[in-house]
């Protein structure tokens, strides 16, 4: 039995996961794949691939080519969701910031430096024609963290996943301002170096599991209701996700997608300089 482990974000894109997890798929194919949740997100997830204390990770598109391209000794082997993220740009209820203008100056809560938190917060000042020189951060470690900085004035807004944090906006925590969706896929599979070199065809074998279960998803009877329920979402929310929501199903990541994806960054500043794409992904499938 080869042991593998496995991390992501406790959302909605990785329900996939779960019910391959509960059906015993893995563990089918002598492997003995275990999950653990990231509640901080994509920088936590790329310390942990450094650190190697997870093999596998669904990470953000754009905070795993930046820690690749910066050492961290992994490989991209495919997108895992193709559609973009929608990010909601998130101030407190009481707060007295009513529009994107008004955030100029404003501090941002992000999880961690090189989060999706922060990369994105670049790419919205961008998008707006803000100094991107004079943005002000507060590294607030996750979601949770991001509530409590809101509420008690230690930041001004925060960026997180438009869906996840829907509830948070109907309760009153938070208002959103605007949404700022990625202008790529934005969720891809990475894998440490070492493992692709001892287990090779064992991460080939969970890309094909999870990648048959993602296929038809969608189809699943009843899946608006299940997700929903279990991730505490209105049921008309869960069902407009879905419609603006695709699984890649196995096609790789190719050289050219991760350049276009690389020019992007370096236009926003998110990176200073592209790599060579190749040296960031790896094709399972030649």
């Amino acid at each position: 039995m080869t042991n593998l482990k496995v991390g992501g974000v406790p959302e909605h894109f990785n329900y996939p996961w779960y019910l391959t997890l509960k059906n015993k798929a893995y563990t089918k194919r002598n492997i003995n794949l275990r999950w653990q949740d990231f509640p901080g997100g994509t920088g936590q997830m790329c310390k942990a691939l450094r650190q190697g204390e997870v093999d596998i990770a669904i990470v953000l598109t754009e905070g795993i080519i930046k820690d690749i391209a910066n050492g961290n000794p992994s490989k991209i082997l495919q997108t895992f969701v193709s559609t973009p993220l929608i990010w909601g740009i998130h101030v407190g209820a009481k707060s007295k910031f009513t529009k994107m203008a008004d955030l100029e100056h404003a501090t941002i809560a992000i999880s961690r430096f090189g989060s999706g938190s922060h990369l994105m917060a670049i790419v919205n000042a961008y998008n707006q024609g803000w100094n991107i020189e004079n943005l002000k951060f507060k590294v607030i470690g996750n979601l949770q963290g991001g509530i409590a900085a809101l509420t008690n004035g230690e930041a001004d807004y925060f960026m997180w996943e438009h869906f996840t944090t829907k509830p948070l906006v109907d309760n009153g925590t938070f208002r959103r301002i605007d949404d700022c969706p990625t202008p790529w896929p934005c969720f891809v599979i990475a894998v440490r170096n070492e493992v692709l070199e001892n287990n090779f065809n064992e991460v080939k074998e969970v890309l094909d599991i999870i990648n048959a279960e993602t296929r038809n998803f969608k189809k699943i009877n009843n899946i608006d209701e299940i997700l929903a329920t279990r991730y505490e979402q209105q049921l008309e929310d869960i069902q407009k996700w879905l419609k603006i929501t695709e699984w890649n199903d196995g096609k790789p990541l190719t050289k050219n997608l991760v350049t276009r994806i690389q020019n992007k960054m370096v236009q926003f500043n998110v990176i200073q300089e592209k790599k060579n794409s190749g040296e960031l992904i790896k094709n399972m499938y030649i």
